[in-house]
């Protein structure tokens, strides 16, 4: 059975992605390694930070932009909130909102959790096939979205339908070759939208 324990990047240049997410200030929720897959266009995952007021998500934002990022969609309001996303130098698209519109306290290079959020053709369907593999669902919204339950894991897991989530990061859908993602935790397997699972490094006796 699965569970989700982490995210682990694949990354032409492990170096620079690790000091680029130190910068950002997620170093301790993701993971990276090296790998020579090549990969174009969108990678059908993105990385969510949700901050707690604007002030925050444009700290954020110029942390990463000061590291090498680059904007995708400049950080802005709408009616659900404040935010902004970015692309890491590897490629990884990180999206970074809030859902206040006006800052209550100074601003902070904070946020209060971060999601993968993964592409899939059929949010039932991926939801369906991750339950029966052990993962609880947390939120479920018909066939637009779907969160499990990842208490093992200091990222949360979410599905949304690939088309939806390219639209809401500002890119195009389209890609050819790797997804350039890991999830780490329970037994290894390739999901039909071609992510891949494997187990956790097994730990050390204390």
């Amino acid at each position: 059975m699965n569970s989700f324990e982490s995210v682990t990047l694949e990354v032409s240049d492990a170096t620079a992605a690790e000091a680029f997410y130190a910068a950002f200030g997620i170093a301790d929720r993701v993971n990276v390694r090296a790998s020579d897959e090549p990969s174009a266009g969108f990678r059908g995952f993105a990385l969510s930070l949700v901050a707690s007021q604007p002030g925050n998500v444009d700290a954020l934002i110029g942390a990463a932009l000061d590291a090498g990022a680059t904007t995708l969609k400049p950080a802005a309001k709408s009616f659900w909130g404040y935010g902004g996303v970015v692309q890491a130098p590897d490629g990884t698209i990180c999206k970074v909102a809030s859902s206040k519109k006006k800052d209550s306290a100074p601003a902070a290079r904070e946020f209060d959790q971060i999601a993968l959020l993964l592409g899939v053709a059929d949010v039932k369907a991926s939801k369906r096939l991750y339950a029966a593999r052990g993962l609880a669902v947390g939120k479920s919204f018909g066939g637009k979205y779907a969160e499990f339950d990842t208490p093992s894991s200091s990222v949360t897991l979410a599905l949304y339908p690939r088309h939806a989530l390219a639209k809401d990061l500002g890119v195009d859908q389209e890609s050819t070759g790797s997804h350039g993602l890991v999830l780490v935790g329970g037994e290894p397997f390739t999901d039909p939208d071609g992510f891949t699972w494997e187990a956790a490094p097994a730990r050390n006796p204390a």
